[in-house]
């Protein structure tokens, strides 16, 4: 790629995360306690609900994140690029790349040379970047790529040697236990060279009741968005839950900052997937649905240190809910 035209390609996976879905909702039903995983809220109409759902008043996440992405885009900008002046930007779980437009639009007035390289499995998001991206930003480098990250940043990677800086926003990290954060990051670090980047955004411990409200929203969006992955195993996988009979709850624990999502079962039932398997439910059963993670500055910097990176540079909201961090390969 080169900086006189755009050019998009899309890697679609579709097939192959059809048969991941199917083993991995069965793993997760058929396991003591039931859980399921969150990345597979993103379908067509999830990417829609979460949309809704950054725009409640009590998703201060989105807003936190998109003051930092609005105002400190310059600070941003060099904290990324380096004296040559040329790398690739990969963005992992890029969504509808609201915040990090910012940065790619800085990145492109001034002449940078850059590639984008937008990473998520929702085959639906990357569709769209790759083909609304170039229409906004007419200059901008573009390749989606559809599906795991880890999967996604190889290829990435293997596109180019030219230095990476990496973009996990939105605090995605924190959808994992702080053990899963930790080999997350080491993974992350044994596909990155010495000196590549990594900009992550993370929420940061406040008052519980602010931290509660936006995972239990007055308008039930949170629980829609919820519910919607049963009914997308329904639609997927031939399944019948009865999307009536599940109830949302919610807790946060400040002790620990973990702030935990899942769907009750309201009856004794039977739920069949494919016509060939069948989960039993009990009354007030649940299904682990998802944890967002809170941190702290100094867990934060220790996260960094114990897998490979050195931390830069920290870049807060107004109210200092919100960081976005910068990070080095050591």
């Amino acid at each position: 790629m080169n900086s006189s035209s755009s050019k998009t390609t899309l890697t679609d996976i579709s097939r192959h995360q059809t048969g991941a879905f199917h083993k991995d909702v069965l793993t997760g039903l058929q396991s003591n306690p039931k859980y399921l995983e969150s990345k597979y809220f993103y379908d067509t109409t999830g990417d829609q609900l979460f949309k809704e759902l950054m725009n409640c008043t009590e998703y201060y996440l989105t807003d936190c994140e998109l003051e930092i992405f609005s105002k400190k885009t310059a600070e941003l900008s060099a904290a990324v690029t380096d004296d040559d002046n040329s790398f690739d930007l990969i963005e992992l779980g890029a969504g509808d790349a609201l915040k990090s437009t910012y940065l790619l639009n800085y990145l492109l007035e001034q002449k940078v040379d850059f590639n984008y390289l937008p990473i998520d499995i929702s085959s639906n998001v990357i569709s769209n970047l790759t083909s609304n991206l170039p229409e906004t930003l007419p200059n901008l480098q573009i390749m989606g790529l559809n599906g795991e990250y880890f999967e996604m940043l190889n290829k990435a990677t293997a596109s180019s040697s030219r230095r990476k800086a990496v973009l996990f926003l939105g605090s995605n990290i924190g959808n994992m236990p702080i053990s899963a954060v930790l080999e997350f990051c080491k993974e992350l670090r044994k596909h990155l060279s010495a000196g590549d980047k990594v900009l992550m955004g993370m929420d940061l411990k406040k008052n519980p009741k602010t931290i509660l409200a936006a995972y239990n929203d007055k308008g039930g969006i949170t629980k829609k968005f919820n519910l919607n992955l049963l009914e997308r195993i329904n639609r997927e996988l031939h399944a019948d839950f009865d999307i009536n009979q599940f109830d949302h709850y919610a807790m946060y624990d400040p002790e620990t900052g973990s702030c935990k999502s899942y769907l009750i079962s309201l009856v004794d039932q039977v739920v069949h997937i494919n016509e060939r398997a069948y989960i039993n439910f009990l009354k007030d059963e649940h299904i682990y649905m998802e944890i967002s993670q809170k941190f702290t500055l100094s867990q934060i910097e220790q996260i960094a240190r114990d897998t490979g990176f050195k931390p830069l540079r920290h870049f807060f909201d107004s109210k200092e809910w919100f960081v976005d961090t910068i990070w080095q390969a050591s």
